[in-house]
């Protein structure tokens, strides 16, 4: 996914601070990909931490989708 940015009345500054508040996390990916090479356990602690917000989200939709049926 591409990331657009308008700029409006000519107004640079503003569009780069747009630009620099990541929502999708792909200026992140992008920065991760270039820094190459993480230590394991640097890895582990990452994998970790986004296995336990992806729990959380899980368990967050499944009680939204039980308490509607």
């Amino acid at each position: 996914m591409a990331t657009k940015i308008i700029v409006r009345n000519g107004n640079v500054e503003s569009a780069l601070r747009n630009l620099k508040v990541d929502k999708d996390g792909s200026r992140a990916q992008i920065k991760e990909r270039n820094q190459g090479y993480l230590k394991p356990g640097v890895k582990r602690r990452k994998a970790k931490k986004e296995g336990i917000k992806n729990t959380r989200r899980r368990e967050r939709m499944s009680r939204r989708y039980d308490r509607a049926a």
